[in-house]
């Protein structure tokens, strides 16, 4: 039997238990709540395991295993550190009070504190965001058919997203988590795999340690100058600040089963995104030293499974490949449907029933993906893609996000003159300064709008007070992520 025969028998038996598996989820599914929360009910151990496999896909995968090979650890910064730094600082700023406030949508929470238009700024920014995030993530999936069985990369682009779009819609949240457990179980059994039999067959890191560059490890710039460190500090921030604002983040906590529960799968996320994501980064860097000149350095895991893998290994690989992109492929999607349908629907349909929020969520997945299939075929590079996903988000969105949570004063004036600063600076830098970092430069504009205008604003435009789902103040102290870790809280 052939490696691709072999292959395509192992992704076949890989789709059918992810669809199996959004069958089973669909009989917990009936309501927009169940669909976009799982009904708040998701246990420490399943809630860490969907942070991590949301944050783990084709970007960490293909994207950042590329960048180390073509520039060691300070290709990785923006991925996977700045995005494992997220996860810890949305536990310990920012889960409690989310999962406090009993929302369903990063949008309700903008809605509250500073009106529909910062609402539907942020809908905006994040539909763009995820479905380019998507996009990604279908690049990553084609190129690995591409690479491993010469299957056209738009038939993978395009088979992938199919069987995302199947079981996402079908049973939401809870679909989502239950395979993104069997997909961090693949994964990270064929990442270790693939590790120790790369480092056997080498020689061992003896053997490829004094082959690499000096300053393959180096985590500073290299040249002291403006430029370098603003595209270096915008490389920790625009992942690592801006996601802090994500749907997908934000889903995690709202549906994790307690305050206690939300913080601790943050921490676990973070943990064991750190960990494992350092793998195909190392990855990478054994590969710039036993297989230099790469035309394509973002093929370079599966390069490395068809160079060092049975055929049998190599199957079960592609599936700790495919969990990895459709781990993050489906929860972007589902952020999209479920602002979709609790924040846009409204807008069209005053006061729409259950039943329609729930048919408008499961139709939008298909149709954002749709347009991410269009964003794949055109873009074809994942790490770029996956970072300039976030630009809006860092230029416009994410000072008045954090600010909003930590400022008693924020009030909608200052939020919206953040946030068109933030987006003018942004496309002045690009037709004025193109070497710039032009989304880091509106996120400083932004700021520092938003610290002149809030405190001039505070009579005629006073803050607005935090309401929980069913109307109660809420309670904005005692929110940090200090909460045992282990014992049950308050016992």
């Amino acid at each position: 039997m052939s490696t691709e025969t072999t292959i395509f028998i192992g992704v076949g038996i890989y789709i059918v238990l992810m669809v199996v598996v959004g069958i089973y989820a669909s009989g917990r599914t009936h309501t927009v709540n169940e669909f976009i929360v799982a009904g708040r009910g998701l246990p420490v151990w399943l809630c860490s395991t969907t942070i991590v496999a949301t944050w783990f896909g084709g970007g960490t995968m293909m994207g950042a295993s590329g960048a180390a090979y073509d520039n060691g650890m300070l290709g990785v910064i923006a991925d996977p550190l700045g995005a494992a730094i997220a996860l810890f600082l949305f536990g310990f700023f920012f889960a409690r009070l989310f999962r406090r406030l009993r929302i369903l949508t990063v949008a309700d929470y903008m809605a509250q504190r500073y009106g529909q238009i910062a609402a539907m700024a942020i809908t905006a920014t994040i539909l763009f965001s995820n479905i380019a995030w998507v996009g990604a993530m279908l690049v990553a999936f084609g190129l690995i058919f591409e690479t491993l069985t010469g299957t056209p990369l738009i038939i993978g682009i395009v088979g992938g997203a199919l069987v995302i779009f199947v079981y996402t819609a079908v049973g939401g949240l809870w679909a989502v988590a239950l395979t993104d457990f069997l997909q961090m179980v693949i994964l990270v059994t064929g990442l270790i795999l693939l590790l120790v039999v790369v480092l056997v067959d080498v020689g061992g890191w003896g053997a490829i340690g004094p082959r690499l560059p000096a300053d393959t490890f180096r985590l500073l710039p290299g040249e002291n100058t403006a430029e370098q460190w603003l595209n270096y500090l915008r490389a920790w921030t625009i992942v690592g600040l801006v996601d802090l604002s994500a749907q997908t983040l934000m889903q995690r906590a709202l549906a994790a089963k307690s305050e206690q529960a939300a913080q601790n799968s943050f921490y676990l996320g973070g943990l064991g995104y750190l960990v494992f994501g350092m793998i195909p980064v190392t990855l990478g860097i054994i590969a710039s030293v036993s297989m230099p000149g790469l035309a394509d350095p973002e093929s370079v895991i599966p390069s490395l499974a068809i160079e060092h893998m049975h055929p049998v290994a190599v199957a079960i690989f592609v599936g700790a490949l495919l969990a990895a992109i459709m781990s993050s492929a489906d929860s972007a999607l589902l952020g999209c449907a479920s602002m979709i349908a609790n924040n846009v629907l409204p807008l069209v349909k005053r006061n729409p029933s259950d039943r329609l929020g729930l048919i408008v969520a499961r139709t939008s997945i298909p149709v954002c993906g749709v347009v991410a299939i269009v964003v794949a075929l055109k873009i074809q590079v994942v790490f770029d893609l996956m970072l300039d996903a976030n630009i809006l988000g860092l230029a416009a969105i994410i000072v008045p996000f954090i600010l909003g949570v930590w400022w008693k004063k924020a009030n909608r004036a200052g939020a919206l003159s953040a946030m068109v600063t933030g987006l003018s600076a942004w496309l002045l830098t690009l037709f004025f300064a193109p070497g710039l970092p032009a989304d880091f430069i509106g996120l400083g504009v932004s700021l520092l709008t938003m610290l002149v205008v809030t405190p001039l604003t505070q009579k005629i435009d006073p803050p607005r007070m935090l309401f929980d789902s069913e109307g109660r103040v809420v309670e904005m102290t005692d929110r940090l992520g200090t909460l045992p870790l282990w014992k049950q809280a308050g016992s």
